[in-house]
């Protein structure tokens, strides 16, 4: 028995021995870097499958391969691939040992599975069933995308043929969605009236009888004088068909179906949560969209707490400058001082005009600055109605510039003053610095360089609004008295989102605590019942990124460099919030093991 234990001991030493020598540190750099490329291979063919069932998400990022494509992403059809997708590559995922990575392989590897297990998460929800809206749905975008100013190139014979081709796609794409309302009807998943009254205008606007008025027929208008004239006439009898045969006729079919049968079906109510597993279905989006475990009355009360906070901003600047009327009083008195335009060339010139102003102020708070041009356009009349001023990003290679859209819709009817604030929200050093600067960085996974994370790009913005008074803006009260206004705005939206979609608030209750706020919008009450969740992640952002800078403050005290600061929190792209954190407090112990 003895002798029988002692062989036992010795083969259980030999199989260790053989284990040891498996991860002995002589091997661990091979291990390494054998599990790193596996990982790098799974991110690159990850992206190239992305890539191709998204080909207008391609497009806008400048992969031309898919450009004769549309995707039809709500189709059952293509849900599926993308279910599938996602749950084969956590698994392939799950086969990479972890633990051998750090610092930035092991970050992406993070993100990785958080974007793949979210994405599969939010496909348990039936938003296909709903997939037209006054903003942000295909129908609305796919102008855009035609029009010869949108990220679609028309520069060779090959990219018209290509879009003729994608015209045919969105024929497809609006058959299926006339398909999948019919069933959300059946099911009870519709959308609000309100937010289908706001869509027939827009989709009124592309049927014309006239198709050199169709904003699908500007390319043709605008075709390139290399193309001989072969090529140019059949471009034109083939456009000028496709406006008539396809695209005209699709969106009339679209507005007809939607008046006619449709509305008639829709809700009267607006909250995500009236829908049956609408509250799942927006704690989901709340989720998402700030990448925090935060649940709704919890956002809830951060908002109302900060609406009290800026509202004591406001009333100190009221005070400050001797005026005794209400703040409302006090912002039309600023206003009689501050110059207003009536046209839109007028109104964009004015902003280009803060742009050139601000340019040199910013290498004070960056060390780096991104290399992409933007230029600054009005909306397009079609939709600049029910859409508020936004940002388009450039194309990696800057072939194609990003875009600050101001919204310049009731400049006829009552001139407009440009807004300091927005400018830094939407251009510098907001959007257009933080989204190109990312996109640049060409050994970010491409997941990541062209991915992002709502809370961290618009959390990025409003934190950029409040860089103001460093870049040389807001020396006007007015402007100031604005800025605050716009965080306020921010504030008053997580009060009025969640109110919304998920304490039961008619569309008449939110906007009364708006106008209560003196932000009486109609369009911006009805972006949030159109699009839940979202409107969350500003104010959300925004507070987590003060909070991250104060601690770096008080920690480094006067060895504190603004400009360091900023390029530390850019420099990996987007992240969630908890892992932003995680990386900025390991740069703040970073910087205090350097002071001592």
């Amino acid at each position: 028995m003895k002798r029988y234990l002692i062989v036992v001991v010795c083969l259980m030493l030999v199989g260790c021995a053989s284990e040891m020598k498996l991860i002995s540190p002589a091997d661990e750099p091979e291990r390494q870097a054998a599990q790193s490329q596996k990982l790098n291979q799974l991110f690159h063919n990850y992206f190239e499958e992305i890539l191709r069932l998204f080909p207008v998400f391609s497009t806008r990022i400048g992969d031309h391969r898919y450009d004769d494509r549309v995707g039809n992403a709500i189709s059952e059809r293509h849900r599926g691939q993308q279910r599938q997708l996602y749950t084969r590559y956590l698994d392939e995922l799950s086969k990479i040992d972890r633990d051998v990575f750090n610092g930035k392989s092991r970050l992406s590897y993070d993100l990785f599975k958080r974007r793949l297990t979210i994405k599969l998460e939010g496909l348990r929800f039936n938003s296909h069933l709903i997939p037209v809206r006054q903003l942000f749905s295909f129908p609305i975008g796919f102008p855009l995308l035609g029009s010869g100013g949108g990220v679609h190139p028309f520069k060779t014979v090959t990219d018209y043929d290509n879009f003729l081709s994608r015209m045919k796609g969105f024929q497809v794409w609006v058959d299926t969605a006339m398909a999948n309302m019919r069933k959300g009807v059946k099911l009870g998943v519709v959308q609000p009236r309100i937010i289908m009254e706001k869509t027939l205008p827009q989709l009124e606007a592309m049927i014309v009888s006239d198709v050199k008025k169709s904003i699908f027929y500007q390319p043709i208008l605008h075709m390139p004088a290399s193309f001989d004239e072969t090529e140019r006439a059949r471009l034109t009898r083939d456009y000028t068909q496709a406006i008539e045969q396809r695209i005209t006729p699709t969106y009339k079919k679209l507005h007809t179906f939607i008046k006619d049968e449709y509305l008639p079906k829709c809700r009267i109510t607006v909250g995500l949560s009236t829908l049956s597993g609408g509250s799942d279905w927006y704690h989901y989006l709340v989720k998402a969209h700030t990448t925090t475990d935060m649940t709704p009355d919890e956002i809830f009360q951060i908002g109302t707490n900060e609406v009290k906070r800026i509202r004591k901003e406001m009333e100190k600047l009221k005070e400050k400058l001797g005026f005794k009327g209400t703040l409302k009083d006090l912002e039309r008195h600023l206003g009689k001082s501050t110059r207003s335009y009536s046209t839109k060339e007028d109104f964009v010139n004015a902003y280009m005009q803060l742009r050139v102003k601000i340019a040199p102020e910013l290498p004070k708070l960056f060390a780096r600055l991104p290399k992409a041009e933007y230029e600054i356009k009005p909306i397009e009349e079609f939709r600049e109605k029910s859409s508020p001023s936004q940002y388009r990003s450039a194309s990696p290679d800057g072939s194609r510039p990003g875009i600050f859209y101001v919204n310049a819709a009731r400049l006829k009817k009552r001139p407009g003053r440009i807004s300091e604030a927005l400018f830094l929200h939407e251009a510098m050093p907001g959007h257009h610095f933080q989204i190109s600067l990312q996109r640049e960085q060409a050994d970010l996974p491409k997941f990541r360089r062209f991915g992002g994370y709502t809370a961290y790009s618009e959390g990025w913005a409003l934190y950029a609004e409040g860089l103001g008074k460093k870049l040389g803006m807001y020396t006007d009260p007015y402007q100031y008295l604005r800025s605050l206004n716009m965080e306020l705005f921010r504030a008053v939206r997580l009060v009025v989102d969640v109110g919304l979609h998920h304490k039961g608030w008619t569309r008449d209750q939110a906007l009364t605590f708006m106008r209560e706020n003196r932000l009486g919008s109609t369009r911006e009450v009805d972006r949030y019942i159109a699009w839940p969740g979202q409107a969350l992640a500003y104010k959300i952002g925004q507070l987590k990124i003060s909070a991250i800078r104060a601690k770096a403050e008080k920690a480094l005290g006067s060895r504190f460099d603004i400009r360091t600061f900023h390029d530390e929190l850019l420099k990996d792209g987007a992240l969630p919030l908890d892992l932003l954190e995680a990386k900025m407090n390991a740069w703040i112990s970073s910087q205090i093991d350097k002071i001592s």
